[in-house]
């Protein structure tokens, strides 16, 4: 379990500091409802990612039928907890839903990036 937490704090860091980066330039080139809307769902989808690796555990020594109704369930409120910044930058113009959208793939695009960057290092010679 340490080390699903570990690896929650460090994607989830990377996650929210490019967000944070990403949104402060925007905001600072006159986009700031799409700054604003980056770190929104950047937020809400580092929520998502801890309480995957969250219920993780809760899954395990229970019957077949039990585990299918719980990840089901499980799936059911964590789609609901992403919906509700896709709501938020529908209803109030402070807040672009591009950048929203963008921001609740944040921690697949760091994912996605670190395993690049290892792939890269690995293939030439470097290690990170």
């Amino acid at each position: 379990m340490e080390a699903v937490r570990e690896t929650q704090k460090k994607f989830g860091s990377r996650a929210m500091l490019t967000a944070i980066a990403l949104g402060f330039v925007l905001i600072l080139t006159g986009f700031k409802p799409m700054g604003k809307g980056l770190v929104l769902g950047t937020c809400f989808s580092i929520l998502n990612f801890v309480l995957i690796g969250e219920m993780l555990p809760l899954r395990l020594g229970r019957s077949q039928r039990r585990t299918f109704l719980f990840s089901m369930s499980s799936i059911f409120v964590r789609y609901t907890i992403l919906a509700i910044p896709l709501i938020v930058a529908f209803y109030y113009e402070q807040f672009h839903l591009g950048g929203v959208i963008a921001g609740l793939f944040m921690i697949q695009f760091v994912i996605l990036t670190d395993a690049l960057l290892n792939k890269t290092a690995v293939f030439s010679g470097r290690t990170l």
